[in-house]
């Protein structure tokens, strides 16, 4: 198979009535709010009719399409039409303001943008501040009308669709500010959906027999690329939900007859602190998978809900996973699983020299030593630098800080400083920082991640004022409205305290490991304002 349409249509054509995917019941939601299903025959039928609105207007290989369709399922129908013309996605965080909706635009040079009917607005007004004033459509547009006539002159191929062909941009939080586009090919989708098919022990799957529950969203690789892409190739089913609601949570799981979830460390503790329901023991549930249980809960969340809570790791840039999936599993110590081949794995110290057992360091992996990107993402876009840098001495650096046994088990210790994770959002310190300096109040800004119970880290910013302005409580909410205005949502810090000063090298970069003392908690010091409640969808 060549593309993921493909892999698509050949299950749909060995088991075209079974269920692809299924959108639990929301009264609230303003679709499917009684819920629905919808075979591999009829998500099909949509996209071929949705790819021949597209054909028909010129677009193929080359072009980028902006999907601003949360997980409706007519995110797979303009996904699937596209990828069988060789043109990408760029899916976008329904969370995004307009200034990050216009970069990820921009960046992109997204030729189209596709959008619910609420956010139109929002898309339009984006697109008139783009060099390409990419078209914005509402997806149910088609098939009843074609979309504006493509560009020709960015159509950089007319071969067919091929493994090498790009199938979607995500765009990933770096450490240095703006999120950079990860260039993903179909063969890393597909590699990524077989790898997760071929873990095997605690997550083995049977063909036509699983619903996956992911709440998720598809603009994470998690959700698009691994889980979506296992079903596709297995002829199973995904079910997938606006987003997570804990007081439902088991009522979805079990109305959905799901075989197995997805999770995120805020899902473990969340679902622990709500009072028992008798679906929770009534499920159908096999297996969890996820990233981040606090391994104070990891044991008591698999005796009371009966079924493992299998940790793994991976990033955008791998598309393949690690998993600590076979038994006896390393249960509340932050094991994510071992090396095998087809991903190999270092832990290297600041240097790139390997570290012994035990000892932490930087986690690098690697396909082989002949062809060590295989199955990665292709390159950062317009970023050759980043590319290089990160691939240094033929090996992707991901900046995570592991350690490894001597039975080779990797256990996760801690992420890179400058990127904070927030309910499974990574956050770039540096793009929050840049947003507050341009603040006429602010001197100068440092952003870090702090504990969080819930949420795993949160946003706290250390913030000096300019000359003459005040440290007020008053000034603390500006600033965070105008985070509140110019980023998403969970990019906004959840704490302030504003600093007389913050400790600089010679050539003036703040020093973030010398703002407090290895024994400091910052959210208890005099001064800190905490915003956490205001943090919410706009």
């Amino acid at each position: 198979m060549n593309s993921v349409f493909e892999v698509f249509q050949a299950t749909a054509g060995r088991c075209p009535d079974a269920p692809f995917l299924c959108v639990p019941a929301r009264p609230t939601r303003d679709y499917f709010p009684e819920g629905a299903e919808f075979s591999y025959r009829w998500m099909l039928e949509q996209a071929l009719q949705a790819g021949e609105c597209y054909a028909q207007a010129g677009y193929g290989s080359g072009h980028r399409v902006a999907l601003l369709l949360e997980n409706r399922p007519a995110f797979f129908v303009h996904y699937l039409a596209l990828n069988s013309l060789g043109a990408s996605i760029v899916p976008v965080n329904p969370d995004y303001r307009h200034d990050e909706i216009v970069y990820q635009l921009d960046h992109a040079d997204a030729v189209l943008a596709v959008g619910i009917p609420s956010r139109l607005a929002d898309l339009e007004k984006a697109s008139q501040e783009c060099p390409l004033q990419p078209p914005v459509i509402d997806h149910s547009t088609l098939p009843a009308h074609n979309p504006p006539a493509a560009p020709t002159a960015l159509s950089l191929s007319s071969a067919a669709p091929g493994r090498d062909t790009e199938c979607a941009m995500l765009y990933t939080s770096g450490t240095t500010g703006r999120p950079k586009g990860c260039i993903l090919s179909n063969d890393y989708f597909i590699t990524a959906g077989e790898w997760y098919l071929a873990l095997g022990g605690q997550l083995s799957m049977e063909p036509g027999r699983e619903r996956v529950l992911n709440p998720l969203p598809l603009y994470h690789m998690n959700a698009l690329a691994v889980t979506a892409t296992a079903m596709m190739c297995s002829g199973n089913c995904l079910i997938s939900p606006d987003r997570f609601h804990p007081k439902s949570w088991w009522q979805d799981v079990t109305a959905t007859q799901a075989t197995a979830i997805h999770y995120l460390g805020v899902v473990p503790p969340l679902l622990l602190n709500q009072p028992p329901v008798p679906e929770e023991t009534r499920h159908r549930v096999k297996f969890g998978l996820g990233a981040g249980i606090d391994p104070d809960h990891h044991a008591a969340f698999e005796r009371r809900f009966g079924f493992p809570m299998v940790e793994v790791w991976g990033m955008t840039e791998t598309g393949r996973i690690y998993t600590d999936n076979h038994e006896p599993r390393a249960v509340g110590s932050r094991a994510f699983g071992r090396a095998v081949a087809g991903l190999e794995a270092r832990v290297v110290d600041e240097r790139d020299q390997d570290v012994g057992p035990g000892t932490a360091g930087e986690l690098l992996v690697r396909h082989s030593a002949d062809h060590p990107t295989t199955g990665f993402f292709s390159a950062y876009y317009k970023n050759d630098g980043a590319t290089a840098e990160a691939w240094r001495g033929g090996w992707f650096h991901t900046g995570d800080t592991v350690r490894q046994d001597e039975e080779g088990m990797l256990y996760f210790v801690d992420r890179n400083k400058n990127i904070i994770r927030r309910s499974g959002e990574n956050i770039s310190a540096a793009e929050v920082e840049a947003a507050l300096q341009i603040h006429e109040t602010v001197a100068q800004a440092a952003v870090i991640g702090v504990p969080d119970d819930l949420r795993e880290e949160e946003v706290f910013a250390c913030i000096v004022v300019m000359p003459g302005e005040d440290a007020t409580v008053d000034n603390a909410r500006t600033l965070f409205n105008w985070c509140m205005d110019r980023l998403a949502y969970f990019k906004a810090p959840g704490y302030i305290l504003f600093c007389e000063t913050l400790p600089t090298t010679g050539t003036q970069k703040v020093q973030k490991t010398q703002i407090f003392s290895s024994d400091t908690d910052p959210r208890s010091l005099p001064g800190v304002i905490d915003f956490r409640a205001d943090k919410r969808r706009g």
